[in-house]
């Protein structure tokens, strides 16, 4: 759902883009906390792997497709303040890179999919969580439920930006049918990717899923002389970081570079839900190209390689990587100069050599 130049007037466009910056330094300040339970690095991975599998489009029928939006996936991973962070990352490399968005409309596809497609999820999934019972699966169908609703309250965002400075006249109410409409069906493959991975990682690692955190059982930590601690499940967030192992890191990084670098040549060509409904209610042709149009990755095709599935291949590991360092280095950022809350504690005993046991 990447909105291109042109579908809004430049008020909104530099309306959302403010709206954006706004957020993201706030994220910036706030994402403290969450990042003190895991590090910069996950934050870092996630916002890689949200881009590989956003390469990857499915088939929704009726000539659409749709793909991954990823921000229940964020948020309920590391956080809705570093679920922002890790949509932000994604966007601006997609955006600056790969010329997919506007430039211009950088700021409305932050708002879009980095704004209210984190907190939308996250608060669904916290809701539903609230209702289920207190153990790490419930984690699965609170996500998947929160990622099937962030897609349709995207396209009702976007919705609402375009009544306020749409470039081509239509009717709303059939804008937001169609939207809407089209979104709830691409919401369904959010959930089922939202549901698959957060399943991976809760059944190996639910300590490093953000909202799963207080219902893992206490943890019985070991240092490097063998001293045992045990750490409540409702101890302060500081108190309970989780290590991320080389193990994990690089087994999500492949994972990334082989959805990226590979499973993205199975992409479907038919345009995403947006471009869809363009197309039908006759305002799509108001999109105007990227001024990154020129980069030599646009379109997820490195151009030095001459096209064809190489060339797709090597633009979805780069792709990847930058992503990665870009991640990071937000996410660092954020976590050395963010503002402390209250029970945030940088003396946790895990990050000093400690090793989780289960207790």
């Amino acid at each position: 759902m990447h909105i291109p130049d042109g579908f809004l007037d430049a008020p909104t466009s530099i309306g959302t883009g403010l709206l954006a910056v706004g957020a993201t330094a706030l994220a910036l300040r706030r994402a403290r906390r969450e990042l003190g339970e895991t590090g910069p690095v996950l934050a870092g991975l996630v916002a890689c792997f949200i881009f590989a599998v956003q390469m990857v489009n499915f088939p929704v029928g009726a000539g659409t497709s749709g793909h991954l939006l990823g921000g229940a996936l964020a948020a309920v991973l590391v956080g809705p303040w570093t679920g922002v962070l890790v949509m932000t990352t994604v966007l601006l490399v997609q955006g600056l890179v790969f010329a997919d968005g506007g430039l211009t409309a950088l700021g409305a596809n932050i708002t879009d999919m980095g704004i209210v497609g984190v907190l939308v999820g996250y608060l669904v999934a916290r809701g539903v969580l609230a209702v289920l019972p207190r153990r790490p699966a419930s984690v699965v169908p609170a996500a998947a439920l929160g990622g099937l609703v962030s897609v349709p309250a995207a396209a009702l965002a976007f919705t609402a930006m375009y009544a306020v400075g749409g470039a081509a006249p239509i009717p709303l109410g059939s804008l937001a049918a169609a939207m809407i409409g089209w979104h709830l069906v691409i919401g369904i493959g959010e959930a089922v990717i939202t549901a698959a991975v957060v399943s991976a990682v809760v059944a190996s690692r639910p300590d490093l899923v953000h909202v799963a955190r207080h219902l893992v059982p206490d943890l019985e930590l070991v240092d490097a002389d063998g001293r045992r601690t045990t750490v409540r499940a409702d101890a302060p967030a500081g108190r309970r970081r989780a290590r991320v192992t080389p193990r994990f890191a690089g087994g999500l990084l492949a994972t990334s570079l082989l959805v990226g670098g590979g499973l993205s040549l199975l992409a479907s060509n038919h345009p995403d839900g947006l471009e869809y409904v363009g197309e039908r209610l006759g305002f799509g042709s108001t999109a105007v190209e990227s001024a990154t149009a020129s980069s030599p990755l646009a379109d997820y095709s490195l151009a030095w390689l001459g096209g064809g599935a190489g060339a797709t291949m090597a633009a979805g590991v780069i792709g990847v990587l930058l992503t990665l360092a870009l991640g990071i280095l937000l996410s660092s950022l954020a976590h050395r100069g963010g503002a402390p809350e209250e029970g945030d504690d940088d003396r946790s005993p895990v990050g000093a050599g400690a090793t989780r046991r289960d207790g």
